[in-house]
C-alpha cells in the first residue's frame, strides 16, 4: 500500500477522500482498525490535527468510528467516494485562535477599563450557571472572548476575533465536534477564564498572553484527547 501526499488548500477533505478510496478498494477492511494518527500523518505528509478533522468528516459520514482509547475503525464502505466539505475544521480554528487572541488578551489588559472587567465577571457567571444545568455554555464562551478583543480598542481585531467565532459558528465539522466534546462532558473550563480575567484585572500584559495561551492550549488538548489510542 502506497498512500500520496496531500497538498491542497482543504486538506482535510482530500484526505478523508483518499481514505475512503482506499475503504472503498478494501486495502482498509470493514471492522478493521487505521493506522495510527501519527503513521497516517507522516505517510499523507500533513500535520496531525488535520488527520483529527479528516477523522472527524468520515465519522460523520457514518464510515469509521472512532473509539477513545481503542483507535479508529472502518464502519462500512461508504455509496459515495467524495466527501462535501463541511467548512474550517475545530483544528485550524483553535490553531488561528491561539497565535491570534493570545496577542490580543496581552493588549487587552493594557487597556481595559472597570466597566469591561465587570461585564467580564457577569458572562464568567452565565458560564458558570449553564454548565451547572448542563446546558451549552458556547454562546457565554463567544461573548467572554469578545469583550477582551473590544477592550484592545481596536476594531480591526475585534472583527478579526468575532471572524474566527463565526467561522467555528458556521462550520458544520467544527459545530458537529463541539457536540460531540460536550456529550463527553468537555465543556468551556471555568477556572481559566478565571485567570484570564484575573490577569486582565491585575493590568499585566504578560500574564494575561500567558494565561490566554495556556487556555487555548489545554483547549485544543482536551479535543485531541477524543483521538486517544491505548
Amino acid at each position: 500500500m502506497e498512500l500520496q501526499a496531500v497538498k491542497t488548500d482543504r486538506l482535510y477533505v482530500k484526505v478523508a477522500d483518499q481514505l475512503t478510496r482506499l475503504i472503498v478498494e478494501g486495502v482498509f477492511a470493514v471492522g478493521g482498525r487505521l493506522p495510527s494518527e501519527r503513521d497516517l500523518a507522516d505517510q499523507l505528509k500533513v500535520s496531525r490535527p488535520t488527520i483529527r478533522e479528516a477523522m472527524i468528516a468520515l465519522e460523520l459520514s457514518g464510515i469509521i468510528e472512532i473509539r477513545t482509547g481503542s483507535g479508529i475503525y472502518v464502519r462500512k464502505k461508504p455509496a459515495r467516494l467524495e466527501l462535501q466539505d463541511q467548512g474550517v475544521g475545530p483544528f485550524e480554528i483553535l490553531e488561528s485562535r491561539l497565535l491570534i487572541e493570545t496577542q490580543v488578551c496581552g493588549l487587552a489588559a493594557s487597556r481595559i477599563t472597570s466597566t469591561q472587567l465587570a461585564e467580564l465577571e457577569a458572562v464568567l457567571v452565565s458560564m458558570e450557571q449553564a454548565q451547572a444545568n448542563c446546558s451549552s455554555s458556547e454562546a457565554s464562551d463567544w461573548e467572554f472572548h469578545r469583550l477582551i478583543a473590544e477592550a484592545t480598542q481596536n476594531t480591526a481585531l475585534v472583527s478579526i476575533v468575532n471572524w474566527l467565532w463565526e467561522l467555528r459558528a458556521e462550520s458544520g465539522l467544527s459545530q458537529a465536534f463541539v457536540a460531540r466534546l460536550e456529550q463527553q462532558g468537555i465543556h468551556p473550563s471555568i477556572s481559566e477564564h478565571r485567570m484570564i480575567l484575573d490577569a486582565l484585572r491585575s493590568g499585566d500584559s504578560g500574564m494575561a498572553r500567558q494565561a490566554m495561551h495556556d487556555h487555548l492550549t489545554r483547549a485544543t488538548e482536551a479535543a485531541a484527547h477524543y483521538f486517544d489510542e491505548k
